[in-house]
């Protein structure tokens, strides 16, 4: 077992979004992304098989998909996806996401 301080990655920065590796195993990988209000985690996908979750751990904003269809998020909320689905995140407030994507990549 192991622990990650939350608290301790909680940091933003006004060139981008910030990242901090949580864990890395073969079978699952976590991030946290920090981003300032109106910062981009840019719309992408990956062409490989595999889920993906994106929690917000802080902050309100909206979940990004395809054509950049914008789904409200704010504390607690959930995005579920195929990792070969569009996905993206844009902070109104100061937000902060946990990103797991199993199998790893």
């Amino acid at each position: 077992m192991k622990t990650f301080s939350l608290s301790a990655s909680r940091e933003f920065s006004d060139k981008g979004f910030t990242r901090h590796l949580v864990h890395n195993s073969p079978y699952f990988k976590s991030l946290n992304f920090n981003l300032k209000a109106g910062q981009l985690f840019p719309v992408h996908s990956h062409d490989i098989e595999g889920e993906l979750a994106i929690v917000v751990i802080e902050g309100e904003g909206e979940f990004l998909g395809a054509d950049n269809a914008a789904m409200p998020a704010k504390t607690g909320d959930i995005l579920l996806s195929a990792i070969a689905e569009p996905h993206g995140v844009r902070a109104r407030t100061d937000m902060r996401i946990l990103v797991f994507i199993a199998p790893p990549i």
